[in-house]
């Protein structure tokens, strides 16, 4: 009988460790927002930390060797990346752009140290993170208004996600023509 109880025992024990494996391997399923929100903090983290790792003297630096006519500076780059958060974030929000936009998106000009561009940065991302907290599961096919189309809220969250990433490889490589190489950043 004493057998059977120790058996029984870890059987029980093997059950209950089984159940939590189980339970710990499949989280629960997240919400479009926190997927959206998820989404949006990979470039987030990305760009700033380019944005951190250029030196201020090289911040207006603009490629010359090349084909490079009329390409935005590095600190453009940078608030380029800004300004179409806010523009996109305030599609989302129904909200009217809430900074000077500049020209060819470029930002203001008096944003002009490093400090206040990478600030300005980070405050676009605090926008765009509020703006998709407004999105959820119901309405990602609600049409919202972006530069004057209608277009579904999924195609804007979609178009804040991957914009990012495309200028992000650009500043890589202003990164890279400066003598820092990305992937010994932290």
């Amino acid at each position: 009988m004493a057998d059977c109880k120790v058996v029984l025992g870890l059987v029980l024990v093997f059950a209950a460790g089984a159940k939590l494996h189980c339970q710990a391997g499949h989280p629960s399923a997240k919400t479009a927002t926190q997927i959206f929100q998820q989404s949006v903090s990979g470039p987030e983290h990305a760009t700033l930390r380019l944005a951190d790792a250029m030196p201020e003297a090289k911040y207006f630096f603009l490629p010359t060797n090349g084909e490079f006519t009329g390409v935005r500076t590095f600190a453009q780059l940078v608030k380029h990346v800004a300004v179409d958060n806010y523009m996109m974030g305030a599609a989302l929000l129904g909200e009217k752009v809430p900074v000077e936009v500049g020209v060819h998106e470029n930002g203001p000009d008096g944003i002009a140290t490093k400090a206040q561009i990478t600030r300005f940065l980070r405050d676009s991302f605090l926008y765009l993170h509020k703006a998709v907290d407004t999105i959820n599961q119901t309405n990602l096919m609600e049409s919202v208004s972006y530069e004057g189309i209608r277009l579904p809220r999924l195609a804007v969250v979609n178009a804040a996600i991957s914009h990012p990433w495309d200028i992000y490889g650009q500043m890589i490589e202003y990164l890279r023509m400066n003598g820092i190489d990305p992937q010994h950043l932290r």
